[in-house]
């Protein structure tokens, strides 16, 4: 029998910042333009590694963004990932390299400070392209990154992905 074939985890990431401070849409369209995929959580100083990170993310927020870096940074290259715009369109990527801390004024202003690359298709995709249960993640709400634990959503991602993606 052959070896089980496995495809990449699908995420959610809204890139939807907790601070009131940050237009709505600035997280998205910064992370489309740096080719990245990430969520805020400032920290001060700037950490120096992952592990560092999560401890400060811990003593200066709390425990759930600590846990939220280390879903991130332990998420495969290669993950298909979501997001929409503020004007609704969904975007679709792939994670690529590991996580980074961007300190970078742009990056804390659109509270994207943590962040991996992601290879962006060039233009969104239509809503009937988006797996169902990305959808009913996205129809919730909520600003974390999300995994879904679909495997038809990771087939049909991957399966789609292939016929999307620029050559």
């Amino acid at each position: 029998m052959p070896p089980a074939v496995t495809v990449p985890p699908v995420y959610r990431a809204p890139m939807r910042s907790r601070r009131a401070d940050v237009p709505e849409g600035a997280g998205v369209e910064r992370a489309l333009i740096a080719r990245v995929c990430g969520f805020g959580g400032v920290l001060k100083p700037a950490p120096g590694s992952l592990d560092d990170a999560i401890v400060k993310a811990r003593d200066q927020h709390d425990d759930r963004l600590a846990r939220r870096i280390r879903r991130f940074a332990d998420a495969p290259a290669g993950a298909h990932v979501w997001t929409r715009d503020i004007d609704g369109w969904y975007w679709w990527g792939r994670l690529g390299g590991p996580w980074a801390y961007d300190e970078s004024a742009a990056a804390v202003g659109a509270d994207l400070v943590h962040v991996r690359p992601c290879e962006w298709l060039t233009s969104p995709v239509a809503e009937h392209v988006v797996p169902e249960g990305v959808l009913a993640t996205f129809a919730r709400g909520g600003k974390n990154w999300q995994e879904s634990h679909s495997v038809a959503d990771a087939e049909a991602s991957d399966r789609r992905w292939r016929e999307a993606a620029p050559r």
